[in-house]
């Protein structure tokens, strides 16, 4: 499902609202998201996942086309861990 799919499905369900409203919603949904993650916190959606960040240690990896040594740097990466609700629901 792509982000404009779960609108149109949004708007349907909530026909009181224009599709701008339910866009506005959704950008503001995953928005608070990534501003919370970039700020060190941890999103927990009860029965659906939590997300946060892990961090990748510096290392040295290779260039594919020459072959030759690069430094890449540490850095945060997000993660997501499903909830249990949601591990249950794929593995009927």
């Amino acid at each position: 499902m792509i982000r404009s799919e779960l609108v149109d499905i949004l708007a349907q369900e909530n026909p009181e609202l224009s599709i701008r409203e339910v866009d506005s919603i959704v950008t503001i949904f995953f928005d608070e998201i990534v501003r919370q993650l970039a700020e060190g916190g941890r999103v927990e959606l009860r029965g659906f996942g939590a997300f946060s960040t892990r961090g990748r240690d510096q290392r040295q990896g290779r260039n594919p086309r020459t072959g030759e040594a690069v430094d890449i740097p540490a850095k945060k990466v997000p993660y997501f861990k499903p909830g249990k609700e949601m591990r249950a629901r794929l593995n009927v």
